[in-house]
């Protein structure tokens, strides 16, 4: 394609954050970037003076700076960044004391409330108060399993205020899955609401928390949030407050922040692959309020009373991500429950209604609102709509058309990529640069992003390893219960020792752009040519008569076979003719290597609560090894589908 789908107008440029930063650049750093490649290049060759000039960019709040942006520079892992640092996270977040909204919430359509930042402030100092009270102190772990409410926002930013660490995870998950998560980190506090509402339907989890409760000896206070109902009965659950009640002794006040070392933990996080119990990462404040600040104000360019949304839940990173949005003094909308309420509108109605004016979501959802035939450039105004940002999985080049013709044609469209175990991301969009088909826009400032073929040498225009060959703020502290850190170094450095390997299978544009392929150990290698998945899935479901689907590397005869699974529309079924077009789209529009050995029909696809597929625990299935951590998907039950299927034994 010789044209951009978007490209951003000069006024649009002129008063981008980005160009701001650039001259603030130029004239305090005596540096002459004009355009963003040369920030970019900046950017990693002097990372130092860039996350410095990012700091003050950023009116960071802190005790102190100190005079040393980086230590120990040439270890990875290992460097420390702003190590005389002082600074508190939520601080940062609760900058702003006015009458504007700070956040709004939808509960389906449901529930809805606003709260303005004056109000926010007042009641975190009262909960921060009850914390302390409680005998909550820094370095505690305090833990949601919450919908995505606004008190979950207060939770977290009550409990790291006073340098709790905090880590959640949604209702959606069973006893199990939280106790593996949960169990690891063995928090002091819980905060649980009494259930959470989804399609229409009310889903109640007082008998969970009883659970949960005899089940973590660690918890010494649960704190109920009352959602769905005013009054919840909470008589059975032990060592329980409403959290009304918990607050009702306290009056706001200035809250005493505790100000901790750069690298005080912030949050744990949990890796959602199902292969294991999951990991516990934890990252630490300063990294995580920086890099938040430069993906929020540069890369996504937003203002002050900008009206920032995330299709999201409390168990997935983008909730953190977010919540970040404070920092950069905009509003947050939540949502919380089916984006599919009102025919697959709602989020559209919640756009036009709350002058959205950031708009993320995943790429499946894109796909499937494309699919539900959707256009709501002309169901909708979205006249306040500026960007939309899509992540969880590769957003297809049809999808990229999709938003361009039936969402609204004056938007800038931002693929981004990185991590739970970043907290942020490794490729962004960027309202300087045009965006162009199927392509994740740029490089993110500051990390020194490179693509590397199996040899480890660093390539252009074709497909490798994506790595970060420096160290940068927002890599992980490390794991929960790794004292010698062998757990961390052997996830991230063993295949090229002293650079971070991310595990995605990706290629450096022409444009200076990323496309990602998938998974790196979800790439097919049949006959020992790699294949990335996202390139079949891209074809297949192309095809009307495919609502999604999954494929897979099957051992056979001393080599690997690809096999597709496709989820069908209701009422169609997988016939000779249905399975020739399949492969004869794949053939066409990829290469013969692509096409599936075997197609077979399947009614569910399994997927994470975050709501990516899991094509290592269908492979595990199919190969009759066990999948462990089953309680990290949200539809555990359609891998039974995956068993003993006769068309894979032939």
């Amino acid at each position: 394609m010789n044209q951009p789908l978007w490209q951003p107008s000069p006024e649009r440029i002129a008063a981008a954050n980005l160009t701001a930063f650039m001259r603030h650049v130029r004239e305090h750093c005596g540096v002459g970037i004009r355009d963003y490649p040369e920030l970019y290049a900046w950017s990693v060759t002097d990372s130092e003076r860039f996350w410095h000039a990012l700091w003050s960019f950023c009116g960071v709040i802190a005790a102190t700076q100190g005079d040393v942006v980086l230590a120990d520079r040439d270890k990875m892992p290992g460097a420390r960044w702003f190590p005389e640092a002082r600074l508190n996270f939520a601080e940062n977040l609760l900058r702003r004391r006015d009458n504007a909204t700070a956040i709004v919430f939808w509960g389906e359509d449901r529930v809805k409330s606003r709260i303005t930042y004056r109000e926010l402030h007042a009641v975190v100092s009262r909960l921060a108060q009850a914390l302390r009270a409680a005998g909550v102190k820094a370095g505690d772990r305090v833990a949601g399993y919450m919908p995505n409410l606004p008190g979950t926002v207060i939770a977290m930013l009550a409990a790291t205020g006073i340098g709790a660490i905090w880590s959640s995870c949604s209702p959606d998950f069973g006893v199990q899955g939280v106790l593996d998560r949960f169990g690891q980190i063995e928090p002091k506090v819980l905060f649980a609401a009494d259930g959470y509402f989804y399609n229409g339907k009310t889903i109640d989890v007082i008998d969970r928390l009883k659970d949960i409760a005899e089940n973590l000896p660690s918890l010494q206070k649960i704190i109920i949030v009352p959602y769905t109902r005013r009054d919840p009965d909470i008589g059975g659950i032990p060592n329980s407050a409403n959290i009304h009640d918990f607050m009702a002794p306290y009056r706001p006040r200035e809250i005493a922040f505790e100000r901790l070392p750069f690298n005080h933990p912030l949050y744990i996080m949990y890796s959602s692959g199902t292969t294991g119990v999951p990991k516990c990462i934890v990252h630490g404040a300063g990294g995580t309020l920086l890099q938040h600040l430069k993906e929020h104000v540069l890369h996504t360019d937003i203002k002050p009373g900008d009206r920032l949304f995330y299709f999201t839940t409390c168990g997935w990173m983008m909730w953190n991500w977010l919540i970040s949005g404070l920092a950069a003094r905009a509003a947050l909308l939540l949502y919380d429950g089916s984006p599919f309420v009102a025919g697959g509108k709602i989020l559209f109605d919640y756009a036009d209604a709350e002058n959205m004016t950031v708009f993320g979501t995943s790429a499946k959802y894109i796909d499937a609102v494309a699919k539900l035939g959707l256009a709501p450039r002309k169901t909708h105004r979205l006249h306040t709509l500026k960007n939309m940002l899509s992540t969880g999985s590769p957003l297809v080049p049809e999808s990229f058309d999709y938003v361009y013709h039936s969402v609204k044609n004056d938007i800038q469209l931002a693929s981004i990529s990185g991590g739970t175990d970043i907290i942020s991301c490794f490729a962004l969009g960027n309202p300087v640069l045009p965006v162009w088909r199927g392509e994740l826009q740029c490089r993110g400032l500051g990390m020194k992003v490179e693509v590397f073929d199996d040899s480890g040498q660093p390539v252009r225009g074709e497909k490798g390893e994506l790595v970060c060959t420096a160290p940068f703020p927002s890599m992980p502290i490390g794991f929960w219960n790794d004292p010698d850190g062998a757990k961390y170094r052997a996830a991230y450095f063993e295949r090229f020792p002293g650079v971070w390997c991310h595990g995605d299978y990706v290629e450096l544009t022409a444009h200076d752009g990323l496309i990602i392929y998938g998974r790196s150990d979800a790439v097919l290698n049949p006959g020992g040519v790699r294949i990335g998945t996202a390139e079949i899935y891209r074809q297949v479901e192309r095809l009307d008569e495919v609502v999604e689907s999954i494929v897979i590397g099957q051992d056979w005869d001393h080599d690997v076979r690809v096999v597709l699974f496709v989820r069908l529309r209701e009422g169609l079924k997988l016939d000779p003719g249905l399975s020739d077009r399949i492969r004869k789209q794949i053939r066409d529009n990829t290469t013969p290597r692509h096409v599936p050995a075997k197609i077979v029909q399947i009614a569910d696809i399994p997927r994470t609560k975050s709501g990516k597929i899991v094509e290592l625990a269908v492979r595990n299935v199919v190969h009759g090894r066990p999948v462990k951590n089953i309680e990290a998907l949200a539809n555990p039950e359609a891998l039974e589908l995956y068993k003993n299927i006769p068309e894979l034994a032939t």
